[in-house]
């Protein structure tokens, strides 16, 4: 590896990535937290509100979809870079390849090498790997000033999602492994570092309805429970994540340092910890949960760093080479994919979505005369918000939905829409007296683009107090209630539609 390679290896995939950014439309999630940017806020439903402001600050420049999506696409670059920065300050003695290959790892991981969407993730891997980097290093020299700047990061981390828990989980394991008072010292100051966030968290949740509690620790586990699928997916997810050759590497090499360095030199202290026990929480979690491929991005690094001083340089070399050879698979499978025309993935269920994304033009030009002087809705999120962003008007949701379309709640008040006219859009056939009740007349139709069938459901006078009776009241047993030892100053769910009663288990 040279650092020629290197740079052009970085140069190619910043071009496919920024292509495939600007070539790609933006998906249902996309959606969602840039209305979350339109909107900006101390915080949001289901997750801290980092991502947010993120984009929050993006549009103010542009909102070009290669500008809002700029922070993933630089992603593994940046990374790469700090890799091979960071690791002379780790470690004495690693090698300028060894840098190299470390750094190319990190660059060419498979995710890394597709990866353009927004997500809450983006500033979570941004903030943790920057954070243990500065841990390794705390640990290395034993600094109050790199823990304190680990803690800073981690208060990032914390201010993104809720995932940056198990990096300060590992941080204390790590002490305590160490049992070193500077190593404890440094767990505290990190810790300190994020209770202004966590105070911010609070104080907005107990303001809101607690929904980031709800969502991510009870409203979205309806399917959680013992099962030997979840595993099994789990460990393909984590092959495909690391790489499929890492983790036979990692257990042959496992007790082996790289021959760089002398038999009295070890590996930097908090690395391994770093490495390892975060997918180990994750396994325990699969049995019971199915685990989400982009909730492993933020410690995929600190593997391959791991992995990359244990091999040796012939091995480092070909599972750079594999790395290289899967990517540019990766990058073919994509390029052939975007030429295959849309109706290819007609027979699939994800067809009416795909349709939704690719083709807002033309459903925009379908609603063009019915969704004026009407509330224009859908009934589901993730739709709603890509039908949102491609007209540049907000779409509410209609109907129960799931527990990921709670975000409509804190937006949308239906006493202010009392009387008014409806265009609800759907994906599905809508049943005879699905609305009926809910409007004082409805009439429905349905249009075909690219060969999906899409339904106008077009209600005329809203009622309000019957919605409230027959999906609000609903929406609140099921999606808010609240334990009685959260403390509570507002909900907005309680406050709006069921004056003086409480939302509450």
């Amino acid at each position: 590896m040279t650092g020629r390679l290197f740079a052009a290896l970085l140069v190619l995939t910043l071009a496919f990535r920024s292509w495939l950014a600007a070539a790609f439309p933006i998906t249902g999630d996309e959606a969602y937290f840039i209305w979350w940017g339109w909107r900006p806020d101390w915080g949001f439903y289901d997750h801290p509100p980092m991502i947010g402001w993120w984009l929050a600050a993006l549009s103010t420049v542009s909102e070009a979809e290669w500008w809002l999506r700029l922070p993933v696409i630089l992603q593994p670059a940046l990374l790469a870079l700090a890799v091979y920065w960071a690791l002379p300050n780790l470690l004495s003695g690693v090698g300028e390849q060894r840098r190299l290959w470390a750094a190319t790892l990190v660059l060419l991981a498979p995710v890394n090498v597709w990866n353009v969407f927004i997500t809450t993730d983006t500033p979570l891997v941004y903030f943790s790997v920057f954070s243990g980097l500065a841990w390794i290093r705390a640990a290395r020299d034993d600094s109050r000033r790199w823990y304190l700047a680990a803690g800073l990061l981690l208060a990032g981390a914390v201010l993104s999602k809720y995932f940056a828990a198990i990096l300060g989980f590992a941080y204390l394991v790590d002490a305590l492994r160490r049992r070193k008072r500077g190593a404890l010292a440094g767990v505290a100051i990190a810790y300190g570092c994020t209770l202004p966030a966590l105070v911010l968290m609070a104080w907005w949740n107990s303001a809101n309805c607690w929904p980031n509690f709800m969502f991510n620790f009870v409203n979205r586990h309806g399917d959680a429970g013992w099962s030997l699928k979840t595993p099994v997916l789990y460990a393909v997810t984590l092959v495909y994540v690391m790489g499929p050759p890492v983790l036979w590497l990692a257990w042959k090499n496992r007790r082996s340092a790289s021959a760089d360095f002398s038999a009295t030199t070890l590996p930097p202290p908090g690395l391994g910890t770093l490495a390892w026990l975060p997918f180990l929480l994750f396994a325990v979690l699969a049995a019971v949960k199915q685990i989400g491929l982009h909730w492993l991005l933020s410690f995929v690094p600190f593997t391959l760093i791991w992995l990359t001083l244990r091999l040796q340089p012939s091995t480092l070399q070909k599972l750079g080479l594999f790395f290289a050879g899967f990517a540019t698979l990766h990058i073919a499978a994509i390029l052939v994919a975007s030429r295959v025309p849309l109706e290819a993935w007609q027979k699939t269920r994800l067809y009416d979505g795909i349709v939704l994304s690719f083709e807002h033009r033309a459903i925009g030009r379908e609603l063009e005369t019915d969704r004026k002087d009407r509330v224009l809705a859908m009934d589901g999120y993730s739709n709603a918000v890509t039908l949102g962003y491609n007209l540049r008007q907000y779409v509410a949701v209609f109907g129960e939905a799931s527990s990921h379309a709670r975000h409509d709640d804190l937006l949308t008040d239906f006493r202010t829409l009392d009387g008014h006219n409806f265009l609800i859009l759907r994906k599905s056939e809508p049943g005879p007296d699905d609305y009926r009740r809910y409007f004082r007349s409805v009439g429905v139709d349905s249009f075909e683009v690219r060969g999906a069938r899409f339904w106008r459901v077009k209600g005329e006078g809203f009622d309000y107090a019957a919605y409230r009776d027959g999906v609000l009241a609903g929406v609140r047993q099921k999606y808010y209630a609240i334990p009685a030892w959260l403390p509570q100053t507002a909900c907005y769910m309680c406050d709006r539609y069921f004056s003086g009663e409480a939302c509450r288990r």
